[in-house]
């Protein structure tokens, strides 16, 4: 018995569609697309008709683009091999005022995205005044070969938040950038902003933009709790198995450094095959576990191995599933267990069994 991490392709790819609706999608594929598989990803993305992609990694934007040779590859993360760049066809951030300055002649043939700061202030052209320049210095400048600029971005860090007020200020902020610039006469192949959050917030995409940026939602999470479970589809199932059950007393400890006191005589623990060394966070381990259609509590958590106590119904070789659609990673995000992303990053594929199925 091993732990797998498998994944329903036909579920996956439905979310897809779904979450999809028609719209112009910038599939997000970054950390090999969630860790789900950049090529599957990929793959699905292709099959449901979406043809743009997005990544923080060069290497990965040259493997989405031998997988899809004819997509828009967009890089969000500024890189200086600008020969490979050009090589490859990756389409690229402009970071900041200063990387423009510096770089713009080694930049010619390479199609640019303009970033705006906005709140988050983790990279971009800081203010309207900064984006006016950049365009000003770039129409003047008549070298025989240039940078084509092609997009205008941003990322919206807030979206997931509803008890401030922040979102509806990096939205205003970034609708005025983008409103301004376009009455001004400036055209943009490109224009995206919205984040899984802000996607579905707005119900849609917001005006005078050609795509959503969207990551989280098409792996199957939502990125806010009123969301409902239908609109968003887990097709990830994570699972160990009961090696044994075993019987302990009131006063016994188990599991490392005193991790669970029995509280109780005849408490019947399952010995299951999965621990922290598979990915498994300490902090999904503060919460259940689905064995035969109940959910039993998790009491302790080891490298290869968790506890979780039972009762008379749960036997050796019963399927214990950390995560699947009625256990799904987002219902523990908004427990606070972590990120979606995080628990999804934290997966050992080196000692799960990793399944398309």
């Amino acid at each position: 018995m091993t732990a797998t991490w498998s994944v329903d392709i036909q579920t996956f790819y439905n979310n897809v569609k779904h979450v999809q609706h028609n719209n112009s999608i910038m599939a997000v594929v970054k950390n090999n697309a969630y860790h789900y598989g950049l090529e599957f990803a990929v793959q699905q993305f292709l099959k449901a008709g979406i043809t743009t992609f997005s990544t923080t990694s060069l290497k990965e934007a040259i493997r989405v683009r031998k997988l899809a040779p004819q997509a828009t590859v967009f890089l969000m993360n500024a890189v200086y091999d600008f020969d490979t760049v050009r090589k490859y066809n990756i389409e690229m951030t402009l970071p900041s005022l200063e990387f423009y300055y510096q770089y713009y002649e080694s930049l010619a043939g390479i199609n640019i995205h303009l970033e705006y700061e906005n709140l988050l202030h983790r990279s971009g052209l800081k203010t309207l005044a900064e984006l006016r320049e950049v365009l000003q210095h770039h129409q003047q400048n008549h070298q025989a070969e240039k940078m084509h600029i092609r997009g205008l971005w941003t990322h919206f860090g807030y979206a997931d938040e509803f008890d401030v007020e922040e979102y509806e200020i990096e939205k205003a902020n970034w609708l005025n950038i983008v409103n301004t610039l376009l009455d001004e006469g400036q055209q943009f192949d490109m224009i995206h902003a919205q984040n899984s959050a802000s996607y579905y917030r707005e119900s849609g995409i917001l005006p005078n933009h050609t795509h959503a940026r969207i990551g989280i939602a098409l792996y199957g999470s939502r990125p806010y709790s009123t969301l409902s479970t239908l609109d968003i589809v887990q097709a990830l199932t994570v699972k160990g198995n009961v090696i044994q059950v075993r019987t302990v007393n009131a006063g016994d400890y188990c599991g490392y450094s005193f991790a669970f006191e029995a509280q109780r005589n005849q408490t019947k623990l399952a010995v299951v095959d999965i621990g922290y060394g598979d990915g498994i966070l300490k902090t999904r381990a503060q919460h259940e576990v689905i064995i035969n259609g109940r959910r039993y509590p998790i009491r302790a958590l080891m490298m290869s191995h968790m506890f979780v106590e039972v009762d008379d119904e749960v036997h050796a070789q019963d399927e214990v599933i950390l995560y699947n659609n009625d256990i799904r990673i987002d219902e523990h995000t908004f427990k606070g267990v972590g990120a979606n992303s995080e628990q999804l990053s934290a997966m050992n594929h080196d000692s799960l069994i990793k399944e398309y199925r």
